[in-house]
Formats: C-alpha cells, sequence, structure tokens
C-alpha cells in the first residue's frame, strides 16, 4: 500500500502578514517554464512534474555513453578508462540473480599479470602478527581446507560518483559497478588460523600481481585490506572459481581475495600475498585520500584535512532497477512489472518501495531473502500509471537497522564515494 511522505508546504509572506510579491510567483513561472521545457525535450507531458525535487533533472534527458567492446563482455559495457582498464554495464544488464561475467563491472588498478601459470602459483601468508610465514599452492588450498560456494555481493566504493556536483576525482561511474556472482573458495580464516594469529593482530593486507601503469616493476599498485574481524568472518574468502569456472583473468585469475559488502577494492586480485598486521594496513591506496570519506558533514567543494577522513567498511544501503529499462514505452491501463535487486552492505535489507511520482508517495514491493549473508536480494511488483506521459519510477531500500536510501544524492565527499540515491528508471506511457 502506499505511504505518503510528508511535505511541508508554506504560503510565503511579507513581513505585514500579506502574500508575498513577485519572487514567489517569477519562481513559480521559471520552475513552470523549466517542466516545460523538459516536458518538450522528453516528448512527453510529465504528469508529477510539480513534484520533481527542484535542481534535479529527468533521468530521461541524460544522454547515452558511448560503448565499447571488451573480450567476453556484453558490447554495451561502458568504458570509463582504458589504462587501468574500468568499465560498467547498463543497470538493466544486471537482471540476473547471479551476475555472469559477461555482464561484470570490471575496476582496475593497475595492467593484469600475463602468461599467469596456475599450477605454479603461490599465495604466501605473513607478517607481523603471523605466527609463521607459510606459502601454499592453489592445489594444497584446495586439498588442505574446505571449500565453501557463497553469492557475494561485490561493489566498487565509487558507484555512483558521476551525480556528485562538484564533480569528485576518480572514474564517473554511473550504478553499475555492482555485481553479485557465485565465488568458490576457502575460508580466510582457515587459511589464517593455520599460519597461526597472534594476540595483537589488527588488519590483514593483500598484495596481487597486476603491474603499474607506468610499468615500474617496483611499483605495488594497490595493496588494500580489512580489519581482523572481517577476515574472519564466514563469508570471506579466497576464491579461485567464479560462477563454477576459473575466475576469468579480468577479475583476478587465478587467485582473489573476496570480502564482501566493504568496497570491492578490498577484494585484492591476482592475489600472491596476506600479511597479518598488528596495525591498520599502511600499503598503497590504504592512507591519504583513498576509500576514506570525512568523518563529518562537508558542505560541496570543502577541501577536507587528510586527517579527518575515515576508512569506507561496511556500503550503504542501495536498490537497483532492473527491469524495465530507461526509455520503455508502457501502455496505459496496463500493469507494468517492475523488478531489481537491493542490498546494504554488511547487512539485510528490510523492505523496498518504489514511487512513480518523484517520492511523493510509495509502493511497497515483495522482497527475497538473500541466498546467503552478503548476497544481494531480489524485489519485484507491479505498478499502473494514472495517465499518458513521462514517468519516473524510483526505487528506495531500507535495510535492518531502519536506514533508508536518501531519494537525491547524500553528502558530498572529496572523492565521491558511497553515493547511494534512489535510482531512477524513465518510462512513457501511451
Amino acid at each position: 500500500m502506499d505511504r505518503n511522505m510528508e511535505r511541508d508546504t508554506q504560503q510565503g509572506t511579507s513581513s505585514q502578514g500579506a502574500p508575498a510579491d513577485s519572487g514567489v510567483s517569477r519562481r513559480s513561472f521559471l520552475r513552470k517554464s523549466s517542466i516545460a521545457a523538459m516536458a518538450a525535450a522528453v516528448g512527453s507531458q510529465i504528469p508529477f512534474g510539480d513534484l520533481l525535487p527542484e535542481g534535479m533533472q529527468l533521468v530521461g534527458m541524460a544522454h547515452a555513453e558511448e560503448a565499447m567492446k571488451i573480450e567476453g563482455k556484453i558490447p554495451e559495457m561502458v568504458v570509463l578508462n582504458t589504462r587501468p582498464l574500468n568499465a560498467e554495464p547498463p543497470p538493466h544488464f544486471l537482471d540476473e540473480d547471479i551476475t555472469p561475467y559477461k555482464k561484470m563491472f570490471v575496476r582496475n588498478n593497475g595492467i593484469p599479470p600475463v602468461n599467469v601459470d596456475a599450477a605454479a602459483w603461490k599465495l604466501t601468508i605473513e607478517g607481523e602478527s603471523a605466527k609463521r610465514s607459510v606459502s601454499f599452492s592453489i592445489a594444497e588450498l584446495k586439498k588442505k581446507f574446505k571449500e565453501h560456494t557463497l553469492q557475494i555481493q561485490l561493489e566498487c566504493g565509487g558507484n555512483g560518483r558521476s551525480e556528485y556536483n562538484p564533480p569528485a576525482k576518480g572514474n564517473q561511474w554511473r550504478v553499475g559497478a555492482i555485481s553479485c556472482a557465485e565465488w568458490t573458495g576457502v575460508r580466510l580464516r582457515d587459511v589464517l588460523e593455520d599460519v597461526g594469529v597472534k594476540d595483537d593482530a589488527v588488519y590483514i593486507g593483500y598484495y596481487g600481481a597486476d603491474t603499474h601503469v607506468s610499468g615500474d616493476p617496483k611499483k605495488v599498485v594497490i595493496s588494500r585490506g580489512v580489519p581482523i574481524a572481517k577476515a574472519m568472518e564466514d563469508e570471506s574468502l579466497i576464491a579461485w572459481a567464479m560462477n563454477g569456472k576459473d575466475i576469468p583473468l579480468l577479475h583476478g585469475y587465478p587467485l582473489r581475495l573476496v570480502t564482501g559488502g566493504w568496497p570491492a577494492s578490498t577484494c585484492g586480485k591476482w592475489l600472491n600475498r596476506i600479511v597479518i598486521r598488528d596495525k591498520v594496513h599502511d600499503g598503497p591506496k590504504m592512507t591519504g585520500m583513498s576509500y576514506r570519506v570525512p568523518g563529518y558533514p562537508v558542505a560541496p567543494g570543502t577541501k577536507v584535512p587528510e586527517e579527518d577522513m575515515v576508512i569506507i567498511e561496511s556500503m550503504p544501503v542501495k536498490s537497483l532497477v532492473t527491469l524495465p529499462k530507461t526509455g520503455t514505452v508502457a501502455s496505459l491501463g496496463d500493469a507494468l512489472e517492475v523488478r531489481g535487486h537491493a542490498w546494504a552492505g554488511d547487512y539485510a535489507v528490510k523492505s523496498v518501495d518504489v514511487s512513480i511520482d518523484f517520492g511523493s508517495t510509495w509502493q511497497s514491493c515483495s522482497l527475497t531473502s538473500p541466498r546467503n549473508r552478503l548476497a544481494w536480494q531480489n524485489w519485484s511488483t507491479k505498478v499502473k500509471f494514472p495517465q499518458a506521459g513521462y514517468f519516473e519510477i524510483w526505487t528506495r531500500a531500507t535495510d535492518e537497522n531502519d536506514t533508508m536510501q536518501p531519494m537525491v544524492v547524500p553528502g558530498w565527499n572529496p572523492r565521491g564515494y558511497l553515493n547511494n540515491a534512489c535510482h531512477r528508471v524513465a518510462v512513457k506511457v501511451i
């Protein structure tokens, strides 16, 4: 059923209590003119146009980006950067419960290794808080430890960065830097405990075999990690397979770390070394401004001191419309099927709602339980439109802690992380 969101409206008055003068009338005229211009741009009337939050553009007016072919990926992948390679699919390609390789976003910081020999690959576990240093082949990992297969959602910390204003530094991801594949491997905890973890352990850090874009073999591309408590979770894996096959090279073949619910940058690819630290890991992209946000709200464009930045941990609650896609033409009088996925970092999603009137009212959706912890959840509903014209379908998820997605872009931060604003899809009803 619909749940109305309160909207306070107040008529402007002068200091003598009389109606406000031409200032309000002018704003009203400009507002109506803006809506008329947008209606002309989309080629249709906008029934709920007066409810569109001020300053927000129609999603149906967005320009499509150019696609570029990547071997094994759908041709519609949008390439944001080529060296290193970073690309994402349009959201309607993420409709499947399990994300296939060909539709999975690519986030690389360096250049993947070449001529990988999985049979000779070694993973070394060491560090000042490791009781010993041990190297394992992949065959030894498979033989010594119990195998687990889990569906895990991985999301880039900068997913949605393109919506921040002023623009934030980094790849201008839209909403496709999210996936939920099946990962097979061994629990990171089992391997760490076999090596031995000292009581003073605080963090783990990873290292991979990718090379720096400069070509300098001495430069480490990225070396991030997670607190020891996250490393010891049941869902933290050292994985060698994705969706029942060897991990594709672009996604970390032959071995990668999977620590779902946190920025996917914590899931090191081409994994060949893990260090157990007695302090917060300080590898490349663990310090400074990388994968950090201000510890307090800041005004857009603020220069925040490094010491006031805090490391991103659990990703925020979020949802995605995968059906219909923007540009769909629907028939007036017919119920339109709407569905997608929702996730909330370390937590479960409690509810998902959709709106067709720019967030004025909301309709509840059916929601499935996750296949396992840290997998996304599927939601669905049907909507009917009151008249012909341009509409937007907005989706909003609420997690088990009652934290709700914001309708608009949340607090600005220098690197454009953690945008979990409602996903919007444009539909024309005839």
